[in-house]
């Protein structure tokens, strides 16, 4: 809200509410005017600003306390906004809605580490969807992105998806090309999404390397700060294609509950996610190999 001369009446009284104050200052702080730790103006200026009593700015303070966006505003000085909230990872979420706030909030950090071990891209490609909305907005301005992305390689038998009834060779498995095609075709998306934030002057590499095996967990390892988890449940079903009805133990990895391990959480969360890197590292520095999506 922009305060003009329109919005003071004749009387010289303002047409300004408490909330009408709360509402415009509530803006600033989501448009980032107002950043985490900022002191707010003091309630003269406010006062000023806006053509109102102190006691209109007071009641708008403390609205804007009661939601969480400020602190210290009964203390004399002028209030601070609020560092906002840590999210809750006390109960896990299947990935499509655990993922995307995690991969956000990674985002915001100069320098962004992303590690991710999956049997496909499917999770990753909606929940980065935000971070690089808000990165081609202006809210977001890493400097430099690296992403790894572990995917079990074209040439092994997968432990899943597999049809029910066993066939030949991989090559003349329908299932598995359904897999690989999926494989190629959402790790390209996601190479090419993460690429085109060069245009904001983001430096990004992009890496895949190709597994041996079928990874039983899906893994992503964000700044090194943090690991998510998730198993992934192998269950039977059907899919319907041009060439008929494919049969299959197959997994739905966007619902496989996310479980969040954070360094800053303790000592045993903190050896989980060091321990969780190690291994990262380790697969990808050893028995891995180059990996073409084609």
């Amino acid at each position: 809200m922009v305060v003009t001369q329109e919005n003071v009446a004749v009387n010289g009284s303002s047409r300004f509410t408490p909330r009408d104050i709360a509402d415009a200052l509530r803006e600033r702080i989501r448009a980032g005017e107002l950043r985490a730790g900022d002191r707010l103006p003091t309630q003269a200026e406010l006062a000023d600003e806006f053509g109102v009593e102190r006691g209109a700015v007071r009641q708008a303070l403390r609205a804007l306390q009661d939601d969480g966006l400020l602190t210290n505003v009964s203390k004399g000085s002028p209030p601070r906004i609020a560092e906002p909230p840590a999210p809750d990872r006390g109960e896990p979420q299947p990935t499509m809605v655990g993922l995307a706030p995690r991969l956000t909030a990674a985002f915001a950090a100069p320098h962004v580490r992303i590690d991710a071990a999956c049997l496909t891209a499917e999770s990753l490609i909606p929940a980065l969807g935000e971070p690089l909305r808000l990165i081609h907005g202006g809210q977001l301005k890493p400097a430099r992105i690296d992403v790894r992305i572990l995917l079990p390689s074209r040439d092994i038998s997968l432990a899943f998806p597999v049809p029910v009834e066993a066939r030949g060779a991989d090559d003349e498995d329908p299932v598995h090309q359904r897999w690989l095609a999926m494989r190629n075709a959402q790790g390209q998306v996601l190479s090419y999404n993460l690429r085109a934030l060069r245009s904001h002057g983001v430096d990004v590499d992009i890496t895949f390397r190709a597994l041996p095996f079928t990874p039983p967990v899906k893994l992503y390892l964000l700044n090194g700060q943090e690991a998510l988890m998730a198993y992934y449940m192998v269950t039977r079903r059907e899919e319907a294609t041009d060439n008929g009805t494919l049969d299959m133990y197959d997994v739905l990895g966007t619902e496989s509950l996310l479980f969040s391990f954070d360094k800053a959480a303790g000592q045993r969360d903190a050896a989980f996610v060091e321990e969780s890197q190690k291994w990262f590292d380790a697969l990808w520095e050893t028995i891995t190999t180059d990996l073409t999506l084609s």
